[in-house]
């Protein structure tokens, strides 16, 4: 399939080894101030290749996965256990990837929510631009989408386009805290995981804003009072 909406073309290098992108270990330790280009290169090209990458968020450690690619979210539903009658969530870098992603744009009051919110903890639910059929599970008429606060995802996003995301961990249980207890619970399962250190914060929280009526489907690390106020 070929890259969709703020997508951009990545050449894909396959290594002697078969696999791809620069040689470097499995994981990578990063300062949130200061994320090495390589290790942000060798995640992207994992995620053009289709495989699975572990990445630190502003709120847990997350699975991605590049949408766009044939298999890519099979594989992702099918590493967690997830049912695919549960939609994954989009990471975006800005407010504009997520518009591209959005039937006639995002709803005015997604607007004020997530200039008081993004880049944070807030989730939208909203109806998805026809043509991208990307296999995210759940309604395939509407995309859950959040644009977070930490830069090792928003420069993924920058460079390869939305990421379809799930927390790490298996469905069901308690989110898994560090680099180290991914690779342990996933093993070869996962391409590569960037190494944030200790996260141990709430899920975002989730908003559905298909309607009239702006519905809370989880309240999560920001205060349902809040988004609230924000979007009246």
């Amino acid at each position: 399939m070929p890259p969709g909406p703020c997508r951009p073309q990545i050449r894909r290098l396959r290594r002697a080894d078969g696999n791809y992108g620069p040689e470097m270990p499995r994981d990578s330790s990063v300062d949130p101030g200061h994320v090495p280009p390589r290790v942000l290169e060798r995640a992207a090209f994992a995620l053009v290749a289709g495989q699975v990458v572990g990445i630190p968020t502003d709120t847990v450690y997350g699975l991605a996965v590049d949408p766009a690619r044939d298999g890519a979210t099979e594989a992702l539903f099918a590493l967690k256990g997830r049912p695919e009658s549960l939609g994954l969530a989009v990471l975006v870098a800005s407010t504009e990837q997520a518009e591209a992603l959005t039937a006639g744009g995002l709803p005015e009051r997604a607007r004020r929510v997530a200039e008081k919110f993004w880049p944070g903890a807030v989730t939208f639910v909203v109806r998805r631009r026809g043509g991208i059929d990307w296999m995210l599970g759940g309604d395939p008429a509407t995309i859950g989408i959040r644009c977070p606060d930490h830069p090792v995802a928003r420069a993924l996003c920058e460079r390869i386009g939305p990421l379809a995301t799930t927390s790490a961990n298996p469905h069901g249980e308690g989110s898994l805290e560090t680099a180290e207890e991914l690779r342990d619970r996933f093993g070869d399962h996962i391409a590569f995981v960037i190494d944030g250190g200790r996260l141990a914060g709430m899920p975002s929280t989730v908003v559905d804003m298909i309607g009239d009526e702006t519905r809370c489907i989880r309240e999560g690390a920001v205060p349902l009072a809040e988004v609230e106020t924000a979007w009246g």
